[in-house]
């Protein structure tokens, strides 16, 4: 007589959808969605290069054969190393963002990284003329726009998650005053200025990799590596915060340094993209949305990879689609801001609340 015969001595018919089911503490619930995962990241992978050669190769105006091949693809290169800056950027501190705030409908953009970039530009042609302003470019311009969104939001981190009355409800909200103030007054600058100046102004306010300068490269790829690198290696750690502020300090976690340390990295990395590319509000959102419903996990050693396929596959092939089909390179970033914004409020009206 086998075990389980012993412990039913009166032969009942047992029924093996009430025998206790064994728990698991892996990343999916079955082998199968993992399987699924793993073919979704390869076929992401697979059709962001794909893109991505599409980008390089595609409707090459100079033949292959011929000595100008190389500078027109170098120019294309550019472009696609600034999709890649700002899908690495983007997708990996929005996600963090949402993680450490247990919310996935507020983004980094509510800090005020747009509102501060728009002011540096408004402010620079209002005081200083178009002169200085199409002259304010290179380097030190580049790291003098990121100094100051993360000097303005470590400040923030500093003031309002310290102490006993620090909360990120409070960091929020006082971001989104700080982000209206400041675009009430770059708003302000702008009604002032010449014809001119406002159209030399808004070309470079409006989101494009065609905004990116190769010289920033040298110093923004470093800097989004790192901190990048930094976020990925602290994978674990969020999925326990993600848990909550409570559920996270009982199981040991350090819960307010592990937030604004997480805090800092997402600002570096969402400086380096707004002053790479311009503002990008509803990007950020759009692929943690996605990511959330792809992934089918809530370990962040799976969701950043799968965010940062996502990601990049958005920007390229919108990118190639926009270029070469319907000849609108410009309008890239308005068609993807547009299907973020769709997609938000879709998500809040689900939902319910914020």
């Amino acid at each position: 007589m086998s075990e389980l015969a012993s412990r039913n001595p009166l032969n009942v018919k047992l029924d093996a959808s009430r025998a206790p089911k064994v728990r698991s503490a892996r990343a999916f619930r079955t082998r199968k969605e993992e399987k699924q995962y793993w073919i979704l990241l390869t076929a992401l992978i697979v059709f962001g290069v794909i893109s991505s050669c599409g980008l390089l190769l595609y409707n090459n105006p100079v033949p292959v054969t011929s000595p100008s091949f190389i500078p027109v693809v170098t120019r294309r290169v550019v472009a696609l190393v600034s999709m890649l800056i700002a899908a690495i950027c983007q997708s990996l501190s929005t996600v963090a963002f949402q993680s450490i705030t247990n919310n996935r409908i507020i983004t980094p953009s509510l800090l005020g990284f747009e509102a501060i970039y728009s002011t540096i530009h408004s402010s620079t042609i209002f005081f200083l003329g178009a002169t200085i302003f199409v002259n304010f470019s290179g380097v030190d311009s580049f790291l003098y726009q990121v100094a100051a969104m993360v000097v303005m939001c470590l400040i923030l981190y500093g003031w309002l998650l310290s102490g006993k009355y620090g909360n990120l409800q409070l960091l929020l909200l006082v971001g989104i005053i700080i982000g209206t103030g400041l675009r009430s007054v770059s708003s302000f600058m702008r009604r002032l200025l010449a014809p001119s100046e406002f159209d030399i102004l808004q070309a470079k306010l409006f989101a494009s990799v065609n905004n990116a300068d190769s010289a920033y490269f040298p110093v923004a790829i470093p800097i989004v590596i790192i901190a990048a690198a930094l976020l990925l290696a602290n994978a674990k750690r969020l999925n326990v915060l993600a848990l909550g502020k409570d559920v996270s300090t009982s199981l040991g976690t350090r819960h307010q340094s592990s937030v604004i340390y997480t805090l800092v990295l997402i600002s570096i990395l969402m400086a380096i993209s707004t002053a790479l590319v311009g503002p990008l509000t509803f990007y950020g959102f759009l692929v943690a949305t996605l990511t959330y419903q792809a992934a089918q996990t809530y370990d962040h050693r799976y969701v950043f990879p799968m965010a940062l396929a996502i990601g990049f596959a958005i920007l390229t092939s919108a990118y190639f689609v926009m270029n070469h089909i319907f000849n609108a390179q410009g309008v890239v970033s308005i068609i993807i801001e547009m299907v973020g914004g769709l997609t938000f409020l879709i998500l809040i009206l689900r939902k319910g609340s914020l």
